[in-house]
């Protein structure tokens, strides 16, 4: 692959006059902190970062990249788990500081520059009493959440987040800027919403919003040897329950503050709630969990959304090592449970296992209706291996994979590409079962050379 060189210096400062943003060099003193990515296992050095203020430079960082030849990554909030927001050598186009958000309360819409993360998003829309579906740390992406799929605290009754996606501008890879809706280029419409980044560099979001104000949630968790009672249950309860009841099953180790002392470090399993209901009612539904085994804690009450959206913010700040697999559960079996109770005792404070609801609302989207195919799926799991300490880097990796290994039987396969690492085209074409080949023939449409390659990517059709 042909990389910019000191030979192009000429053409280099030609881009940089281009823009109206910043082009960082890997010899600028501030290229450190501007290649540094969430997950700190991953370490990349490009040789360009253009960090574009606008859609103008982000045609032109386009247009740079291809025309010399250069291995290109884009980049919003930088939380992807395989670090394909960055590359060796190449061209990332950043952006981070384009983070302009227009809310229409009347029409319960909101358009959101791509450099956004959902924690700004949280901020713009909780003033008009309004939501839309996103993750459960604040800090990611706006993009690349969206681009894979989307899914968080409300999607069982308000779906994914690209059942929520209304348009999209796009930047092709041959520097055209198009609009993708229902009417506006639908098939780029319906490839960009699951398909990732392998399209296009998209520069803006229309979203559709919710009312969502004030929520009950937050922690329930039991004694790590309730594990196999309370999954059992929970694989039936959750299925049944009503939309507005939103519970994710997790195994942890209890950090420090804000949790009682005498809890610190002790290994559970539990429950992080969200329920959207009449708050009078929210007693009944968080009972039976009580009933099933008492809670070793519990902390869970009326909240504004964007402090559930941001509970985990601090818990995982910037520049830790991360390791994550996913696969899709459509049941728990028993032999699955007996895995995951193997393997329920963490090995770092912050690992941890998630089996996130993925029913009720997704279910109701055809499976060809979005590049998203795994519609019938209950719950989308990851398991998560992360610490702070670099040394401990393999003992992660090796307990996430170990794990992954020992309950991959057990699962639908596939996984949301936003919980994969660089798994390879087996895996990918897993994750988008029968919706693979039409989404090789739109990528064929839109970028036939494969220059959005740094992502998950779809291979365009021959």
């Amino acid at each position: 692959m042909a990389t910019a060189s000191t030979g192009d210096d000429a053409e280099i400062e030609r881009f940089e006059g281009s823009l109206r943003g910043e082009l960082i060099q890997s010899d600028d003193p501030e290229f450190d902190d501007a290649s540094a990515i969430y997950n700190a296992m991953i370490d990349r050095h490009p040789r360009l970062i253009a960090r574009c203020a606008n859609v103008a430079d982000v045609l032109a960082a386009v247009t740079f990249g291809r025309e010399h030849d250069l291995e290109t990554a884009i980049r919003s909030g930088g939380h992807n788990g395989a670090g394909l927001g960055t590359v060796d050598d190449g061209l990332v186009i950043d952006l981070s500081d384009m983070t302009g958000i227009r809310v229409d309360p009347d029409a319960e819409t909101v358009h959101v520059e791509a450099g956004c993360t959902w924690g700004d998003v949280d901020h713009a829309t909780h003033a008009f009493g309004l939501a839309t579906v996103s993750g459960v740390v604040s800090t990611t992406g706006v993009g690349g959440l969206t681009l894979g799929g989307g899914h968080g605290y409300l999607t069982r009754k308000h779906g994914l987040a690209i059942d929520n996606l209304v348009s999209a501008d796009v930047v092709l890879a041959d520097g055209r800027l198009v609009r993708a809706s229902k009417d506006e280029n639908p098939d780029l419409f319906w490839a960009l919403r699951g398909g990732g980044g392998n399209f296009g560099v998209v520069t803006s979001f229309e979203f559709q919003l919710h009312p969502v104000e004030t929520v009950v949630a937050g922690p329930l968790f039991w004694r790590i040897d309730e594990l196999e009672d309370t999954m059992r249950w929970y694989r039936e309860w959750l299925p049944e329950a009503p939309e507005d009841v939103y519970a994710f099953y997790l195994t942890a180790e209890v950090p420090g503050d804000p949790f009682p002392e005498e809890l610190h470090g002790e290994q559970v399993c539990g429950l992080m709630w969200c329920y959207l209901g009449p708050e009078d009612e929210a007693e009944d539904v968080i009972q039976p969990a009580r009933d099933v085994a008492e809670p070793l804690f519990e902390h869970v009450g009326p909240m504004p959304y964007p402090a559930l959206q941001s509970m985990f913010d601090d818990l995982y700040p910037p520049g830790d090592q991360w390791y994550w697999k996913g696969d899709f559960v459509s049941e728990l079996t028993d032999a699955a449970i007996a895995e995951h109770q193997r393997f329920a005792e963490v090995p770092t404070p912050q690992s941890t296992m998630h089996l996130y609801p993925v029913d009720g609302a997704v279910d109701r989207v055809d499976e060809d209706e979005t590049a998203w195919v795994h519609r019938d799926a209950t719950w989308s799991m990851v398991i998560a291996g992360v610490d702070r300490d670099p040394s401990n880097s393999d003992l992660i990796a090796d307990w996430a994979r170990d794990y992954w290994k020992a309950v991959h039987p057990h699962t639908a396969g596939g996984s949301y590409v936003n919980f994969m690492m660089e798994e390879g085209q087996d895996r990918i074409r897993a994750s988008y079962g029968d919706n693979y080949a039409r989404l090789q023939e739109v990528k064929a449409t839109y970028d036939p050379d494969n220059f959005f390659r740094v992502n998950q990517n779809i291979e365009p059709a021959p």
